[in-house]
């Protein structure tokens, strides 16, 4: 049996609206609060290592509660919402160990990394705690948050997952919390069935749940999940295909004017690596465009590592 935990990236919806209630997040509301019994923890989660779409810094850095006694306070970064959503609190333990930790690693792979200092950061974003007070709720699992580097390169954050997979194995678990679609004048128009969405949702699907060695010359062929017409995945590894999203996904600057949401996906991915397979854990519309959360998770001898649903599909 594994005893490496999985990684995870999770779409975190619309600033508050996955807790208020917004009808188009009532889905993805449930997919958050039902992920641990989604998926099968083969090991104790001894700290949780959120990525997040909404911190880019100069260098990658981690940020933790260093004493119990000093948590680290929530930053609403988000306006015009209900009052009730600048009162939530989630306060769970930091990992100080575990920051130095993922420091070393970082290090290691030739990567400037720091551990910031709360001055330096007004608190854990709504892609840190939105998710997490539905996953979570308890907080009593220490966070770490690790910003993005800003540039976004994709290789750079690839190289950075790749880095902290030794984590999986010492009970970190690697959840990055963006959107797989994120373009602000789509979730606003109210167009239901967005073909941009769906064009690059299908793509990322393939892209990510694809075997290895799939090869296709942007003309109708056979995959592992069926026949399609032009995904455009010319290179053979998912790490190479999402290396390569920008030249390889069909309207990538429609789905992704600025990438931010999608990059915690390459440090989750990385993590990964190309041996642990890929699923779909939800698959759904929010604000009327199409969106998924994926788990790259080790399948164990019996078969089981994600407990799948055809609603998941």
């Amino acid at each position: 049996m594994s005893k490496r935990l999985p990684t995870l990236f999770v779409n975190h919806g619309g600033g508050p609206l996955p807790i208020i209630g917004e009808p188009s997040h009532v889905d993805l509301t449930n997919s958050l609060k039902h992920l641990t019994q989604t998926l099968t923890f083969n090991t104790t989660i001894a700290a949780i290592l959120v990525i997040s779409a909404h911190w880019e810094a100069t260098k990658f850095t981690v940020l933790t509660a260093e004493h119990p006694s000093n948590p680290i306070p929530l930053y609403y970064d988000y306006s015009g919402f209900p009052p009730e959503s600048y009162t939530y609190q989630y306060n769970p333990p930091g990992a100080p160990k575990v920051a130095d930790r993922i420091i070393a690693l970082l290090h290691n792979a030739g990567l400037v990394a720091e551990k910031a200092q709360q001055r330096q950061r007004q608190g854990y974003d709504h892609g840190v705690f939105i998710p997490l007070m539905l996953s979570f709720p308890d907080a009593d699992i220490p966070v770490l948050q690790l910003s993005l580097k800003q540039g976004l390169d994709p290789a750079e954050h690839l190289l950075a997952g790749q880095a902290l997979a030794p984590l999986r194995s010492e009970g970190v678990l690697i959840y990055g919390s963006g959107m797989s679609f994120h373009n602000m004048q789509h979730f606003m128009g109210g167009n239901s069935g967005n073909s941009a969405s769906i064009q690059f949702d299908n793509w990322l699907n393939e892209a990510l749940l694809a075997k290895k060695n799939v090869v296709d010359d942007a003309t109708t062929t056979t995959t592992t999940t069926g026949t399609t017409t032009g995904t455009g995945m010319a290179t053979t590894s998912r790490l190479e295909r999402l290396t390569d999203w920008l030249s390889l996904a069909p309207v990538p600057r429609e789905a992704h004017p600025s990438e931010e949401h999608l990059i915690p996906l390459f440090v989750v991915a990385g993590a990964a690596g190309e041996d642990t397979p890929c699923r779909n854990i939800f698959r759904g519309e929010v604000l009327t465009q199409k969106v998924s959360s994926f788990a790259f998770v080790d399948v164990d001898e019996d078969g089981t590592g994600v407990k799948r649903k055809s609603s998941d599909l």
